[in-house]
């Protein structure tokens, strides 16, 4: 076969021109432009990996140091209360160096599913033993057992998940097997009949309670909610491909538009049991909901916990549920017991509850001080503090186009057939939805019959054959308005932060339109089905003349000269 066999010598790299192009981007060096002459400051490079077996071996026994401590509660180790647990754990990490971060952003996200493994967060439950050993697989085996089979696996473990695009919508209330997942870590497997959890802290008279507690309508009047949960994480892989930012696979795994979902939760109100407790004293104005997760930040292994402020719990918008669209609860999404706060980000819904603790401040939890912030745009890397970031609470205005899909070439009669969902949080609920297909200089309002039924707490899915009458490339945008009159950035870069949450930015895809009512358009069409030769993809070269000489001098002959005279 011929070809160029000479070999010619140079100091590029085999890869220099996608470097420089930047489509590997994690290879590029820092330029330094402090000094008179610029200088290239090479990335970080991880050595081998290192470890101290004396010093881990001295922490003593794992599987007796992070035993089972309940009966009936599998994977559960209780942190809060355990200084000591959490110097042993963090002397077995800090004994011993792990793989780095996968680079995600400024790299090619790797075409599997699992999209990426969790390395690190498997290595660091083996590593801590005991009663973390066994999690990661049991928690892949839940996913396998109670999640749709097509569901896309962003992160394997701890377990991140949603449904590819052609479901999302597909209903109004999602089917749990559909619901997407964000867990922070493994799932503890607990039987009900040992299940029982603490409120304390800041009130009159500290219980414990059981779920048939929980359930008795003699005391606790049964509350049913129709309700939206979004992570704040959805739509981040606009951020991470356009400007990409703070890297973690676990905080920053590369969600698309399928991390929201709707559910009908079944529970009682969370102040309807601190009533039961007497109430809350000594100015407690905080809730501090405690997961049976495990947790890791910064080396150190504690329990999943964050906070919401009491005016959310006064108001009766903070759920302690049991039952998910009129099933029992699953227990990837916290069977027996999980919290739904209504309107707010998911990563406040705590699952797996066991304590929940009255406080005067917000949690300093490393879950609420150190994540889930968003941040002005010129904090990053170079110059972050934690004080610098707003908590996420509520959730803003925000839409998405499910279908079609970005870069899809549409063959269509005018309109192309759009469907997606919008939502707001805190209570507001989406009154308008508009599509443009010109990037946004027009824009179409969705018919309110082409909308599901308004709710308070709720999303809205939506279908619309959008006009659209010229050919090749059109860039169709949703954007949602919601009953105060709240509307989305027009562009990613506005609502672009450090941490890559919220991205509540106009939707925006790219869609190749090809308009088969114009009759050139439907006679070449005709032409590539005759001949049974698929049309797409649209980059492939046509497989047979465009126009025959015959037409294409009679063409000239009609419309000579081909130059102007003078």
């Amino acid at each position: 076969m011929p070809g160029i066999t000479q070999k010619f010598e140079t100091s590029n790299r085999p890869d220099e021109w996608k470097i420089e192009q930047g489509m590997v981007a994690a290879e590029l060096p820092v330029l330094d432009m402090t000094g008179p002459e610029t200088k290239t400051l090479a990335p970080q490079v991880f050595g081998e990996l290192t470890r101290d077996d004396e010093a881990i071996k001295a922490v003593g026994n794992r599987d007796e140091l992070f035993t089972r401590e309940r009966k009936g509660w599998v994977g559960f180790v209780e942190w809060e209360n355990y200084p000591e647990k959490k110097a042993a754990a963090h002397k077995i990490l800090t004994s011993q160096t792990f793989p780095p971060n996968p680079e995600f952003q400024l790299g090619p996200i790797p075409a599997t599913n699992p999209v990426l493994p969790g390395t690190r967060w498997k290595m660091w439950h083996h590593e801590v033993g005991g009663e973390l050993t066994q999690i990661p697989d049991d928690s892949w085996n839940l996913v396998l057992k109670e999640k749709h089979q097509d569901m896309l696996h962003l992160l394997q473990f701890p377990y991140n998940g949603e449904p590819p695009k052609r479901l999302v919508t597909d209903k109004v209330i999602t089917p749990n097997n559909l619901h997407f997942v964000r867990n922070h870590g493994g799932i503890p497997i607990i039987d009900k009949e040992d299940y029982s959890f603490v409120l304390d802290g800041l009130v009159k008279n500290p219980q414990s309670f059981t779920l048939d507690d929980l359930m008795d309508e003699s005391r606790f009047p049964r509350v049913e909610k129709l309700a939206t949960i979004q992570c704040s994480g959805t739509r981040r892989i606009e951020q991470i491909l356009k400007y990409p930012g703070q890297g973690d696979e676990v905080p920053q795994a590369p969600w698309a538009e399928g991390a929201i979902g709707t559910a009908s939760w079944v529970g009682i109100s969370l102040k309807k049991v601190i009533k039961a407790c007497g109430g809350l004293v000594d100015g407690a104005e905080h809730l501090e909901f405690y997961g049976a997760d495990t947790y890791f930040k910064d080396d150190e292994a504690m329990n999943y916990l964050v906070s919401v402020p009491w005016s959310k719990v006064k108001a009766n918008e903070v759920l302690l549920a049991w039952e998910m669209n009129g099933e029992v609860l699953p227990r990837i999404h916290g069977y027996p017991l999980r919290v739904v706060v209504l309107g707010y980000i998911g990563a406040r819904s705590v699952k797996w509850l066991y304590r929940i603790k009255a406080i005067k401040n917000p949690t300093r939890a490393p879950v609420q001080s150190k994540e889930y912030l968003y941040f002005p745009q010129q904090v990053g890397k170079h110059n972050l503090r934690m004080s610098d970031g707003i908590q996420i609470q509520e959730m803003p205005v925000s839409s998405a186009i499910m279908s079609p899909w970005t870069k899809q070439a549409v063959i269509h009669n005018g309109s192309i057939r759009c469907k997606g969902w919008a939502y707001s949080g805190g209570g507001r609920w989406p009154e308008r939805v508009e599509l443009s297909m010109d990037g946004g200089f027009n824009w179409y309002t969705v018919p309110l019959d082409n909308l599901s039924e308004k709710r308070k707490w709720c999303w809205r899915t939506w279908e619309y054959d959008l006009p659209c009458d010229v050919e090749g490339w059109v860039e169709i945008v949703v954007r949602c308005w919601d009953n105060s009159l709240n509307t989305q950035p027009s562009e990613v870069r506005t609502s672009w932060n450090w941490g890559l949450h919220v991205t509540s930015s106009c939707h925006r895809i790219s869609v190749y339109s090809v308009n088969k009512s114009r009759p050139l358009t439907k006679a070449r069409l005709d032409e590539f089905e005759q001949k049974g030769i698929p049309f797409g993809p649209i980059t492939v070269p046509l497989a047979f003349p465009s126009q025959s000489w015959e037409e294409y001098e009679a063409f000239w002959a009609k419309h000579d000269p081909r130059d102007a005279r003078e």
